[in-house]
């Protein structure tokens, strides 16, 4: 299978690479020439726009930032549907709203292009290590197809249902990681009130029953959001609004984890200001 790749930030770059360096036939697009630069050791070509990727792959595996980023790449004359051959594969690894993904799937079934949406979570390390975890949305023959790909850098891959399953999926994620990063703010803040210094208190509950990566995130920048909102503050606000969204349009009540999570990107609020 011959894969393209678009989106080479600090999750994607990764991937990418390890789908070359295991054999695959890979090509890469990204807006500026320097994101391309580090991948001048490996087998990887380089596409002059999104289309001529799609001309070139079997299956384009996106990693870029939102909603509108993945758009961007996909539609009108320089984008990857426009070169992408029928039968080809998109695979959504980007967090974005399910709707997206099946507005996407609507205009690629129009030149028999299948649509999956595969967000991930892990990180760097867990790529580096073959340990990303994929949340795989989307027709199951696509999926088996996308999978031996996939496991260059992935483990476990779990297909969760139809298209839009592994977005909501990485989104309740995201949501309840945000209402931890809150719970363990809250605790924090409560236990330097009662004269338990932050850093402290922090370096004890990662130690105990208590412990969570969330709080794990906080201790790295000395038991607050300071060092944290930069990285995460607006991915995390996004996603959180699509939780809020989805939730709403199957009318299920949001509950105390959207309070608590409110808590979390209200302090990341203030702390990117």
């Amino acid at each position: 299978m011959r894969v393209g790749f678009i989106g080479l930030g600090s999750q994607g770059g990764p991937m990418a690479r390890r789908i070359a360096e295991n054999g695959y036939e890979t090509t890469l697009w990204a807006r500026r020439a320097a994101t391309l630069e580090p991948f001048a050791d490996t087998p990887a070509k380089t596409a002059g726009s999104p289309a001529e990727l799609g001309a070139a792959s079997d299956l384009v595996c996106l990693c870029v930032v939102g909603d509108d980023d993945v758009r961007e790449v996909l539609y009108g004359d320089t984008g990857v549907l426009a070169g992408l051959a029928p039968g080809g594969v998109v695979a959504i690894h980007s967090t974005v709203h399910p709707d997206t993904c099946r507005e996407i799937s609507e205009k690629a079934a129009a030149q028999q292009v299948s649509v999956i949406d595969a967000p991930v979570s892990g990180g760097g390390p867990a790529v580096e290590e073959g340990k990303l975890l994929v949340m795989v949305g989307g027709d199951e023959e696509v999926v088996e197809r996308c999978r031996p790909v996939f496991a260059s850098y992935a483990d476990p891959i779990v297909h969760l249902g139809p298209l839009g399953s592994g977005q909501v999926t990485k989104i309740l994620n995201n949501l309840l990681f945000t209402a931890n990063l809150g719970s363990a703010l809250s605790t924090l803040e409560l236990g330097e009130s009662l004269g338990i210094p932050r850093v402290k208190l922090a370096e004890v509950l990662n130690g105990g029953s208590a412990t969570s990566k969330a709080l794990g995130s906080i201790s790295v920048f000395g038991g607050t959001v300071e060092g944290l909102a930069p990285i995460a503050g607006a991915l995390l606000q996004k996603d959180v609004r699509h939780a809020a969204n989805i939730a709403a349009s199957a009318s299920v009540p949001e509950g105390t984890v959207f309070t608590v999570a409110d808590t979390a990107l209200t302090a990341m609020g203030h702390a990117r200001r």
